[in-house]
């Protein structure tokens, strides 16, 4: 009884309006975490390029195979699917109308960006991956001249 009083109490009151204009605080953005994880979709790639399965049926080595290559799998996929989110956060979070003016090709590159990060995903293909740490670095390029900065494109490999 005394739940469906303070529901009714809860329901008749106003809802305060509450307005950001963006989802964080400003100045937390920072193209780095769509670099690095970039950067992990094209390690498993190139790990899974590399991967020899193994010859003959011996059980236990294509156990091995299997496990590591479906671990690389997931992680090339978690990893393309983090790289998309990140630049998306970039795109519709970070960028505004007036970088339009400074880079006209902005929206282009996003939304290529982010079909890469989906090939990514479907298909085991380094010179998707390679092509989508290139946009990756462009948006860092971009990003970082908004700021009035010129922030050095430095991989961890």
């Amino acid at each position: 009884m005394l739940r469906s009083v303070a529901q009714a109490i809860l329901y008749r009151l106003p809802a305060t309006q509450a307005a950001a204009h963006c989802d964080g605080p400003c100045g937390v953005y920072d193209p780095a975490s769509a670099r690095v994880a970039a950067e992990a979709v094209l390690s498993m790639t190139k790990k899974l390029i590399a991967l020899a399965p193994p010859e003959g049926n011996d059980a236990a080595a294509w156990a091995t195979y299997n496990n590591t290559f479906s671990r690389y799998v997931a992680v090339k996929e978690e990893q393309a699917q983090e790289t998309k989110e990140e630049l998306l956060i970039l795109w519709t979070d970070y960028f505004k109308p007036e970088h339009l003016a400074t880079f006209p090709e902005l929206h282009d590159t996003f939304w290529k960006a982010a079909k890469l990060c989906s090939a990514c995903k479907v298909n085991i293909d380094q010179a998707k991956a390679e092509e989508l740490m290139k946009a990756v670095e462009k948006i860092h390029t971009m990003f970082w001249s908004s700021k009035g900065r010129s922030d050095a494109w430095v991989t961890a490999s």
